[in-house]
């Protein structure tokens, strides 16, 4: 019996999200139906993802392990599932790991990545991989509010509902911005221990209202300390939303980086 540690890309557009669901088409399930089928199995083998992303969400680097019932090369496994996956899967890296290896509980942080168009219209090129803001934006002013995030803060304002998990405290190491004018894009990244049911969407709506003026700059302390989901209001969409990287012990928070502005 191995353990694999396998990183994947996806196109969540067709997705009803990573997790396996009934009658639904996930990310969870192509994987779990193309291991077994490499194994030949009766039974289910369970792939566990280093979380779950919701439905259209996109990953550059999910993380998944399994455990599979005879010894194959990583870089056989890699080249079957490619075999074997959909389109819109791709397995990037595969690694033979240690038995004890988890792709969910031995995380040390998560990066993602938000892309929004800021046409007037909305691209029909780009509406499954782009959230979309068609108003005024000051850049400088999302800048600084973006600083309001790093740290170590209760984020209960932006967890939406629905979400099991009940100590919404969570550290933020890096808070970026950036605008791309060739596709006419903002790009935000952010980089903490752990994130949320939605919460980089509603970091996102924030911080797209403080740029169009429909907020304080320094709105998102205030949010802290009232704790109320319903106050963070707008929530980007799942199209612009892409999990970037899983850190396993190798990510900057461990050299002392918190801060990339």
């Amino acid at each position: 019996m191995l353990r694999y540690k396998v990183t994947i890309a996806y196109d969540g557009t067709q997705f009803a999200g990573f997790q396996l669901q009934v009658k639904q088409r996930t990310v969870q399930g192509v994987m779990e139906k193309a291991v077994r089928t490499i194994a030949k199995s009766p039974t289910r083998i369970v792939v566990n993802g280093s979380g779950r992303t919701d439905a259209g969400v996109h990953a550059l680097g999910q993380v998944v392990h399994f455990d599979f019932p005879f010894v194959l090369p990583a870089a056989a496994m890699l080249k079957a599932l490619n075999s074997l996956l959909p389109l819109d899967v791709v397995v990037k890296d595969c690694q033979v790991a240690d038995p004890e290896f988890h792709a969910r509980y031995d995380t040390t942080g998560k990066r993602y990545v938000y892309r929004v168009s800021r046409g007037y219209y909305t691209d029909p090129f780009r509406r499954f991989y782009t959230g979309h803001w068609k108003y005024a934006l000051d850049v400088d002013k999302i800048e600084l509010a973006l600083i309001d995030f790093i740290g170590t803060h209760d984020f209960s304002s932006f967890a939406a509902s629905g979400g099991s998990i009940k100590n919404k405290v969570r550290t933020i190491f890096a808070a970026t911005v950036t605008e791309d004018p060739a596709s006419d894009e903002l790009i935000f990244e952010f980089y903490g221990n752990g994130f949320l049911y939605n919460m980089v969407r509603i970091m996102v709506g924030v911080a797209l209202e403080i740029g169009n003026g429909r907020r304080p700059v320094h709105d998102i302390l205030r949010l802290y300390e009232v704790k109320d989901r319903t106050q963070a209001r707008y929530t980007a969409p799942a199209s612009g939303l892409y999990l970037k990287k899983v850190y396993y012990g190798d990510g900057p928070a461990d050299k002392g980086d918190l801060v990339t502005l």
